[in-house]
């Protein structure tokens, strides 16, 4: 019979393989993207590497804060009070784990641990998971439609393929179908328990605003890191543009189930900067600028501090 401390370092150890085979995956992932667009990513590097050094600090600056607009936008998610520095390394460490799994999978089991570490019950926590993720949403498409009328012409309607036709379509029957199922009263038992939560939320003028003013800052501060990027690397669009460009290509990589829109992402603002008149090598520093900030140089200590959450019990 296995003793309780022999599990445990078994559940341990178990742990830390899947997270190294995400963090191989990832890898894996990204060494093929990089391979089948050497010639595009070889000179896009190459700019970045004699890119702005001052505009590059910008950037790391607006990206350490998008973590600080994550705690402010969760904090404002829940009525109770969440200890700050926790709050905050848990962003931190969602951020990382956000990277290892596919639609944000890792960013919400983090904080999904997190909240009920802090005494939520499972329903609540998702509930204010669901809240955040709601408001996250509703602030870019109010984002895009305020920037767009002052950038013309710079975003066009794709046209609808015969295969994403027939995706929206049978999204459309699952929901009818939905409708006629046993699961549609638990999904309408939790949509209300989230709208009453939405209620008691915007009863709290302190929690309101920090539900949105975090939201509002975390999607600013990430197109300010691609804008800052674009600056180092002397490409010659407006900041307003760039950042309608990320708005657009962020909320498009979201439909994709990517880990933290890995691949999606990349490709939608390659696309978007190229459709813009960006030349690819200068599309690909400003892709590379943008993640390096964002993923690569913190997803190491991102994980580390996961780890010690996890040991600490604090997750």
């Amino acid at each position: 019979m296995t003793s309780p401390a022999g599990l445990t370092a078994s559940l341990g150890r178990r742990r830390a393989y899947w997270h190294a085979a995400g963090c191989l995956t990832v890898l894996l992932g990204a060494l093929y993207v990089v391979r089948r667009h050497w010639p595009a990513v070889e000179s896009g590097a190459g700019r970045l590497a004699v890119a702005d050094h001052g505009w590059l600090l910008t950037g790391a600056v607006a990206a350490a804060g998008t973590w600080a607009a994550s705690a402010l936008a969760q904090q404002g998610a829940v009525v109770v009070r969440l200890p700050g520095p926790r709050l905050l390394a848990a962003q931190f460490a969602a951020s990382a784990a956000n990277h290892l799994l596919p639609a944000g999978i890792g960013a919400g089991a983090v904080n999904l641990r997190f909240l009920m570490r802090c005494g939520l019950p499972a329903g609540r926590a998702a509930g204010a998971l669901a809240v955040k993720t709601a408001t996250g949403a509703a602030v870019r498409l109010a984002l895009i439609a305020l920037l767009a009328p002052a950038c013309p012409g710079l975003l066009r309607l794709p046209r609808v393929s015969p295969v994403a036709l027939a995706a929206a379509s049978g999204l459309a029957l699952l929901l009818v179908l939905l409708l006629v199922t046993p699961w549609w009263s638990r999904c309408r038992r939790a949509l209300a328990a989230v709208l009453a939560d939405i209620r008691a939320l915007h009863a709290r003028p302190a929690r309101a605003a920090a539900l949105w003013g975090g939201s509002l800052a975390f999607a600013t501060l990430h197109a300010l890191v691609l804008v800052a990027v674009t600056r180092a690397v002397g490409l010659p669009l407006a900041p307003l543009q760039v950042a309608l460009l990320y708005l657009a290509a962020s909320s498009a990589a979201a439909l994709l189930p990517t880990p933290g829109g890995l691949g999606s992402l990349d490709a939608a603002l390659a696309l978007a900067l190229g459709a813009a008149g960006t030349p690819g090598a200068g599309a690909a520093s400003a892709v590379l600028g943008y993640r390096l900030l964002t993923v690569w140089l913190p997803l190491l200590p991102g994980l580390l501090v996961l780890g010690v959450l996890v040991r600490r019990k604090a997750l």
